[in-house]
């Protein structure tokens, strides 16, 4: 009892985030880069929300699905990298227990909400691939809205299952956490009791459904892939590049995220490199992968900022 009280009287308010150098010169070329991606990430995600809401054209279950997957990213990116930013020009690298844990949260939340996304997208281009007849019948709006709320409740609950495991802990001396943001394995880590336990519930919780939906998803592009080799018209061209897209963006996501989770700790600097390419370069791969290879994007895109310009010379 007494001890408990100890541990209570000594609970730990703040978090220090070493980040990833001590380079004052390294720091700022960073500050410089990471600005720029932030400020991309957001324009771009934010652009692409906001035709694919705009656009008549565009209302479609793919282009619903992936302005949901943008407004994701957007998101991600706003709640992680500003901290990163301004932590980088710091001399006290320091976040909040409540800051700390917030982040844990969205970051499990989000991770999740964008895995099935990225799932519900690959079942979308099944559909529209292997049964184009009923396409329209299958992939109706109340099954799209169904798959992006899908999406939030299995994201909501895989980070609900985690965090009471480590919010709860005692924390009562060490508080620096070897990375750029808090990142739940590493502040389970710093709690004053044996963890062993937690920190396999976290590895199994994250790396299971890292695990099992990418294995989805290679099943279901495989299917696709194969359906698309034995019909090859022009159609199947444009369905090609929709799915280069896609597997790009599947790739890209997911191979950090499984690194981390099913080989922790491996090696901090690896870890650290990743981190940074799943929270800040990742966000910003949509905007980028998904309207340099679709010409209906571009085409879209192109409408809007006309509409914007005659809106301007109206007023």
């Amino acid at each position: 009892m007494e001890s408990m009280q100890q541990l209570n009287q000594s609970q730990v308010s703040e978090f220090i985030l070493l980040g990833l150098t001590n380079s004052q010169d390294i720091q700022f070329l960073l500050f410089a880069l990471f600005s720029v991606i932030y400020v991309a990430t957001v324009s771009g995600n934010l652009l692409i929300v906001v035709t694919v809401f705009y656009i008549p054209n565009l209302y479609t279950p793919m282009y619903f699905l992936l302005g949901n997957l943008s407004f994701v990213d957007m998101i991600l990116a706003s709640f992680i990298t500003p901290k990163v930013i301004v932590n980088l020009v710091k001399k006290q690298k320091t976040i909040s227990f409540a800051g700390c844990f917030t982040q844990i949260f969205l970051l499990h939340l989000l991770g999740g909400v964008e895995m099935v996304l990225l799932v519900s997208m690959a079942y979308d281009r099944y559909v529209a691939i292997c049964k184009p007849l009923h396409y329209m019948t299958i992939m109706n709006k109340k099954v799209c809205v169904l798959l992006v709320v899908t999406s939030w409740f299995l994201g909501l609950l895989h980070s609900g299952l985690q965090i009471p495991f480590v919010v709860n802990l005692p924390f009562c001396g060490p508080n620096v956490v070897d990375s750029i943001f808090c990142d739940l394995p590493l502040v389970a880590k710093l709690a004053c009791v044996h963890t062993y336990i937690v920190q396999i519930v976290i590895v199994a919780n994250s790396g299971m459904i890292s695990l099992s939906c990418f294995v989805i998803l290679l099943i279901s592009y495989s299917l696709i892939l194969l359906t698309v080799r034995n019909h090859s018209s022009t159609g199947q061209s444009k369905a090609r590049a929709t799915l280069t897209a896609h597997i790009t963006v599947v790739i890209l996501f997911f191979g950090p995220c499984i690194f981390i989770y099913i080989w922790p700790f491996s090696n901090h600097s690896v870890d650290k490199f990743l981190a940074v390419f799943y929270t800040i370069v990742t966000p910003i791969l949509n905007p980028i992968i998904y309207t340099l290879r679709n010409k209906e994007m571009k085409t879209a895109m192109k409408t809007l900022w006309g509409a914007f310009l005659s809106s301007r010379e109206d007023t």
